[in-house]
């Protein structure tokens, strides 16, 4: 493990900034949890009926005759702050990753 580690410091080195910007980009899109399940998740297969369609275009019809319902509303429904939505957005650590070290 140790060697694969040096490996990638060793090509790390030869990269351009930018280059190493996108690794890094890779490297933390990996490490999030969320990005992680939603690459494992299974592709949805299922086919979009004409109810779905039918909801949509209601949807869509709703948002010509009314305003958005601002997400602090959404939020507040449920008992949550915009302090509370920022927090679930945050990426974790690198130190609260397990098995990182």
């Amino acid at each position: 493990m140790n060697s694969q580690r040096d490996h990638a410091q060793q090509l790390l080195t030869h990269l351009a900034p930018d280059q190493v910007a996108a690794v890094v980009h890779l490297m933390e899109v990996m490490l999030n949890p969320l990005s992680r399940k939603l690459a494992l998740a299974p592709l949805d297969d299922e086919p979009f009926t004409e109810e779905d369609r039918l909801a949509v275009a209601e949807a869509d019809e709703w948002r010509k005759h009314n305003d958005c319902i601002p997400l602090e509303a959404v939020l507040a429904d449920f008992g949550l702050t915009m302090t509370d939505w920022e927090k679930m957005g945050q990426e974790p650590s690198l130190d609260e990753h397990p098995g990182n070290g």
